[in-house]
């Protein structure tokens, strides 16, 4: 078989570890050519967010610095034995260390972070990991050379921070490039960053790695990608809320998008696409369990008998912001006025609701943000539009049950509805997609574990 296997950050927190991760892959070769597409080690993409924006208010982060540099100076000597080897890797992580420094100096001297500098500066998390992971490998006897996502070929716009890959030139470049070598070499890739046609690094945004791996396999036309994750696969629920949360062993392309995009820890929706427009079976595994089976994403939609949801998902630390007013029934425009306003003020709505009165809009944004959209609305509606009355309310969580099952299903609303009433809990808004696979609806987040707690009880997901 032909397998792309991504590991995340934390399947590479340290030299342990790298270890483990090198060991899954020296079994995985035995009968397999296998791409190993790499994140940066556990926190370092945090920590160079950090230095990039004190950077940019003229701030050394010199704590910041010392940490990454000590931390894959620590992992090379941890995993790497030959001194040879050793050597070398230290040497150009050193070099890249020293390329890092340069770097924010020039942003610290200019008080200025630009989205095209700042993906430079993030990209260093992943060029440093990889050369760990080749070193390692080629330690224990397998053939491998590191690459960078630019070296293979992932060509992308200039959306600094959010590129988009340019798929025909991708596809052609990254087939040329490691097509023919994957019987000698088991290439070890930069996740998460690209490059433009200009030549300049650029981040694929978030869940880059995932994309990326997804990407590789529909370019080289693989049988599987697999996720390393921490986790079993994707699960019924989120075990830290729910405990008894189980593995699910297979899901739809559409039931794991829903899923993904309601905040399913395992993998990041837009990861899917390039997978699902090649058909190539994804499968979440856990880097710390390989044995066990994980979750298989593919085209297939199974349904078992009496097998109505596979899942509930749930975002905490939300705000509801609801807008009304009596002028804004049947009045063109109103909608747009108020995202355009949300928009130009890059605040990201996450659901949105309106009664068929036109009286009221409702909708979702990060908590976070609450007190920006508040102020920004107020300042362009009140008193200028049809727009009357606006109010909040800081502290709600979305709740979505996701499953193929639920379509053309009678009474699955009145069945979750009727869980949740059961528990006393008030259901504040609702929405439902028209592929009937997906119900959302949001309660205060105090509410949380009881409803994820009711609707398993109710769906006999346990």
């Amino acid at each position: 078989m032909k397998i792309v296997v991504k590991f995340g950050g934390t399947s590479v927190g340290d030299g342990k570890k790298i270890n483990n991760v090198c060991e899954i892959i020296k079994k995985m070769v035995k009968d397999n050519q296998v791409i190993v597409v790499s994140s940066a080690l556990q926190s370092t993409t945090d920590e160079l967010v950090d230095l990039a924006k004190s950077a940019g208010k003229g701030e050394n982060n010199t704590q910041a610095m010392e940490t990454i540099a000590n931390r894959h100076e620590s992992t090379i000597k941890d995993v790497i034995n030959n001194q040879e080897i050793q050597k070398d890797v230290l040497e150009s992580t050193t070099d890249l260390i020293n390329d890092l420094k340069k770097t924010i100096e020039g942003v610290i001297t200019i008080k200025e972070l630009s989205k095209k500098t700042l993906d430079y500066i993030l990209s260093f998390g992943e060029r440093m990991a990889v050369p760990i992971i080749s070193a390692k490998l080629r330690e224990m006897g397998i053939e491998s050379k590191h690459f960078t996502g630019g070296e293979i070929g992932i060509m992308t716009d200039e959306n600094f921070g959010d590129a988009s890959p340019l798929m025909k030139v991708t596809q052609h470049n990254v087939k040329n490039n490691l097509a023919n070598i994957l019987d000698k070499i088991t290439p070890v890739v930069t996740g998460f960053i690209g490059i433009t046609q200009q030549g300049e690094i650029s981040t694929l945004g978030r869940g880059g790695s995932d994309f990326t791996a997804s990407l590789i396999g529909m370019c080289l036309d693989v049988d599987e990608v697999w996720i390393m994750t921490d986790v079993d696969g994707l699960l019924t629920a989120n075990p830290k809320l729910y405990p008894n949360a189980k593995t699910i062993p297979q899901l739809s392309y559409d039931e794991a998008a829903e899923m993904a995009i309601m905040g399913a820890k395992g993998m990041h929706p837009r990861a899917l696409d390039p997978a699902r427009t090649a058909n190539i079976p994804v499968r979440i595994k856990n880097t710390f369990n390989p044995e066990a089976e994980g979750t298989l994403i593919n085209k297939d939609i199974i349904v078992k008998t009496n097998e109505v949801t596979k899942a509930v998902t749930s975002i905490n630390e939300l705000a509801m912001i609801t807008l009304s007013g009596m002028n804004m029934v049947g009045n063109p425009g109103t909608a747009g006025e108020i995202f355009g306003v949300l928009g130009r003020n890059n605040v990201n709505i996450i659901m949105i609701s309106q009664s068929i009165s036109e009286a009221n809009i409702t909708f979702l944004i990060k908590n976070n943000d609450v007190r920006k959209a508040v102020s920004v609305l107020q300042v362009s509606l009140l008193g200028k539009s049809t727009v009357t009355n606006i109010s909040s309310d800081d502290s709600v969580s979305v709740i979505s049950i996701v499953g193929a099952g639920m379509k053309g299903t009678r009474g699955v609303a009145a069945r979750l509805f009727g869980a949740i009433s059961r528990e006393n809990m008030n259901v504040k808004m609702i929405a439902q997609g028209s592929s009937e696979q997906n119900i959302s609806f949001v309660v205060d987040q105090s509410n949380t574990v009881k409803a994820i707690k009711a609707i398993h009880k109710e769906f006999n997901m346990n």
